[in-house]
């Protein structure tokens, strides 16, 4: 396999199909390394998106063997197409600066990627929540499928300012192991990281329907329900009870940022 200058040796095979790991960041100093670490000696190339970092974490990245662009920022979908452009491969494994890979993900990826793939496959991944203060995902607690490894001429990030997914193609193949995300770093930042994903929605014209003044009464035990009980947050323990009442007042919130409040 071919190594960037200052990657780490990881004693990985040799893989057929090259491929480029991309991030988006942003003052990602504390959390940045751990997703490159994961993925050094899988992927050929990790370029990194920074689009306006004040603390070290572009040298941080220099140093891990990352290649490092500047974009200003222009969204979510956006900049995540602006990665892919600039990706040296048409095989992309797209991460986030505060996700990594754990141990089974990386042999499983290894073994996906030692064989010539066609384009027309995309791999998705479990995302698993981890909780702030926490190293490892709660058992039972719910978890989301995103399109993680694609070929970048078949499918590609939508150009949304808030949603950034990867359309599934029509041979989806759903891997084993989990990718870990631990999104927020308080309960402080889970608040104002998700009213800022919110004020972008606003920005895209989302718009409420006729039921919104009653779903200002009950947005919040809606929510709470959903969270706690529904997406099993209930088997994170305090923990869990605490990240769902906070991403609940975060939904109730909501309401009125699309109002317009």
């Amino acid at each position: 396999m071919s190594k960037a200058r200052g990657f780490i040796d990881a004693g990985t095979a040799r893989v057929k199909t090259k491929v480029t790991c991309t991030l988006i960041v942003r003052n990602e100093r504390d959390r940045v390394e751990r997703a490159i670490q994961s993925v050094l000696g899988i992927v050929d190339e990790v370029l990194v998106v920074d689009s306006g970092s004040t603390d070290d974490t572009v040298s941080l990245c220099e140093a891990l063997g990352a290649k490092v662009i500047y974009n200003p920022w222009i969204g979510f979908g956006p900049q995540k197409r602006f990665a892919e452009d600039h990706a040296s491969n048409d095989w992309i494994l797209n991460l986030d600066a505060d996700e990594w890979l754990p141990a089974p993900l990386r042999k499983e990826l290894e073994a996906i990627l030692s064989r010539w793939l066609p384009p027309t496959r995309s791999f998705r991944v479990r995302t698993r929540i981890v909780y702030p203060g926490r190293e490892a995902p709660a058992p039972f607690a719910d978890f989301h499928k995103y399109i993680r490894l694609y070929n970048k001429t078949t499918t590609r990030f939508r150009a949304s300012l808030a949603h950034d997914e990867v359309p599934p193609t029509q041979d989806v193949v759903q891997l084993e192991a989990d990718v870990f995300h631990k999104s927020y770093r308080s309960v402080a930042h889970i608040l104002t990281k998700t009213i800022s994903y919110y004020e972008l929605q606003k920005t895209e014209n989302k718009k409420l329907g006729y039921d919104k003044y009653v779903r200002a009464l009950f947005e919040f035990p809606f929510q709470f329900t959903k969270y706690y009980f529904i997406r099993r947050h209930v088997f994170g323990g305090f923990d869990g009870f605490v990240y769902s009442v906070t991403l609940a007042v975060g939904r109730w919130i909501r309401i009125f940022i699309l109002m317009g409040w």
